[in-house]
């Protein structure tokens, strides 16, 4: 059976840019593959260093958000990065191949040190952070990562560095392959891409009533100044919200946008409403998992045993291929 990977910062409570971008996913390829997902907190390190005092409980959050959606344990490895020691041993040894050009041109790590504004304080982590996530994919042999569409160069700089370190050393690791999900980018109430740190998101864990307050500061079409006013849905973040969780309505809401007969309170209110009422069971069940804290632990520990094992045996034939075990 093909194997795929994926993993998650542990950065807080998540999102339903994550619910639809990234887990709705892996609640339906934990059916077809045999999955591994991982709570990636190494990679919290890269931008949080200084600020380590909430890795444990944000981990605690995602096993939460996980199983809420209905990520099985008894279907995939739920494993947590930091347990499985051998991602970074591999994560150095790439290091040694891997020229600087690769590492320095890549755009997201640019992104994210302009975003931050981390300038002189981005560390040598960060900038590396491609080839810690290529240790991740190719510890596992995944065939397949789950991405979005503007995610997938973020994917090429693996498959680059596989293509070197076969050409190296022989063949042993598979080049893996983009999984394209449904909903790549989920649009947060500023129009921008759905994110805690720009403080522009709805959080699975809200409550309804906090959910609604914030989808009522979401922007609307700039011209769209009064109810009766013809709307333009096409440039709206309220209606790009719709298109998730209102499926079978947004035709008729595109319509009557257009003609002024709704005005954008009340299509705010509707998706509201429609938001509360998809995520409920997935709250609800949340709810349940907290005060089972200890049994969420111990599921995650397990996982990374058995995730350990499959990344020694990778280990050692890595270390076999380049010759020094």
């Amino acid at each position: 059976m093909n194997r795929v990977l994926s993993g998650m910062r542990p950065t807080g409570q998540l999102h339903i840019g994550h619910l639809y971008g990234a887990m709705a996913n892996y609640v339906k390829l934990q059916e077809k593959y045999d999955s591994f997902f991982f709570i990636a907190d190494l990679h919290a390190l890269t931008t949080k260093y200084e600020h380590t005092e909430m890795i444990k409980q944000n981990r605690i959050e995602v096993m939460l958000d996980w199983l809420a959606a209905g990520i099985d344990p008894e279907k995939s490895t739920l494993f947590i990065q930091s347990k499985v020691p051998e991602h970074t041993y591999l994560h150095l040894l790439l290091s040694m191949i891997v020229p600087i050009p690769w590492v320095e041109r890549n755009t997201t790590v640019k992104d994210m040190i302009r975003d931050l504004k981390l300038k002189e304080n981005a560390s040598y982590g960060l900038l590396g952070y491609p080839i810690l996530m290529t240790s991740d994919i190719i510890l596992y042999k995944a065939n397949y990562v789950p991405v979005g569409k503007d995610q997938v160069h973020h994917l090429e700089i693996a498959r680059e560095i596989v293509r070197r370190f076969n050409r190296f050393y022989g063949e042993l690791f598979p080049e893996p392959q983009p999984l394209l999900t449904e909903y790549p980018a989920i649009p947060g109430i500023d129009g921008k891409k759905m994110s805690k740190s720009l403080d522009n998101d709805i959080k699975i864990a809200d409550s309804e009533e906090t959910t609604q307050k914030k989808i009522m500061r979401a922007i609307t079409d700039p011209q769209k100044i009064r109810k009766n006013d013809p709307g333009h849905p096409e440039v709206c973040t309220v209606f790009k919200l719709h298109k998730v969780f209102s499926k079978g309505e947004t035709d008729q809401i595109a319509k009557d946008c257009r003609a002024g007969i709704l005005g954008c309170v009340a299509c705010k209110k509707h998706l509201a409403e429609n938001i509360n009422k998809t995520l409920k069971p997935i709250r609800d069940r949340r709810k349940e998992l907290a005060n089972k804290q200890k049994e969420i632990e111990e599921i995650f520990e397990e996982g990374s045993k058995k995730a350990r094992k499959v990344a020694s045996e990778t280990l050692k034939q890595t270390m076999e291929h380049m010759k020094i075990d």
